[in-house]
């Protein structure tokens, strides 16, 4: 595992948005496996920017993002999809039918996960960029007795609804299903690039890196990758020094 701790945001995201345009311009039919939500929104600016500095082309790039809401259509602005095109899809060069994400609205999740995984095991990702829940999530994969390896449907757990409550103008407006890639698929990624930001992360990161591998901590499971990537702001990472 390689830990890097930094003492701001910015440099945080200066530093991961350059692990991935240096992979794409030294791979320029790079796949990425990419994340929603707070954390990677920096990174994507920092990614976008270099963009348009002439810097990195995405041309060639393939992406697959980890997860996405049950019942939700891609222009709605809580979707992923809809996220995905605001922070970078639209602002760069990629053409649309190489970026992938999970239909939240397939008749039949069951073959749409099949489907999701058939492109998964066909390009595994060069990088996969991963947040960390509160309680040990990546992806939508929650805390459980057993975890299943591949792209499935997961109902969420109430604390993380909750915590994605602040997105929403209430919390029941939050879907309580979504498909997400397995910590199967996940592992599949030949580097992981794990990013936690805040105090309150502080412990369940440190949990996950340094506690005994388990399902009832998904992210523990990272530390059976042997190429895993960890970068920390200097709250998130304080019981890690």
């Amino acid at each position: 595992m390689e830990l890097k701790i930094f003492e701001t945001s910015e440099q945080l995201d200066v530093y991961a948005a350059e692990l991935f345009t240096k992979l794409i311009n030294e791979k320029p039919n790079a796949v990425l496996g990419l994340a929603t939500g707070s954390t990677p929104i920096g990174i994507y600016e920092k990614m976008v920017e270099s963009y348009h500095q002439k810097k990195v082309s995405f041309k060639g790039v393939t992406t697959y993002n980890l997860d996405e809401y049950v019942g939700l259509t891609p222009d709605n602005d809580q979707s992923y999809a809809y996220y995905m095109n605001k922070h970078l899809f639209s602002r760069v060069d990629i053409p649309s039918g190489q970026a992938h994400l999970p239909n939240g609205m397939a008749e039949d999740p069951e073959a749409e996960c099949k489907r999701y995984d058939a492109m998964l095991n066909e390009r595994p990702a060069d990088i996969q960029l991963l947040g960390l829940g509160h309680n040990g999530h990546i992806g939508f994969n929650e805390p459980d007795d057993k975890l299943t390896a591949g792209t499935h449907v997961v109902k969420l757990k109430e604390e993380t609804r909750e915590a994605n409550a602040r997105f929403f103008a209430s919390i029941d407006e939050v879907p309580r299903e979504a498909v997400t890639m397995g910590v199967g698929s996940i592992l599949k990624a030949n580097t992981i690039l794990l990013v936690v930001r805040g105090s309150d992360k502080a412990r369940i990161v440190k949990e996950a890196l340094t506690g005994p591998i388990t399902t009832q901590v998904p992210a523990s499971l990272l530390q059976t990758h042997p190429r895993l990537i960890v970068l920390v702001d200097r709250e998130a990472g304080r019981f890690l020094e």
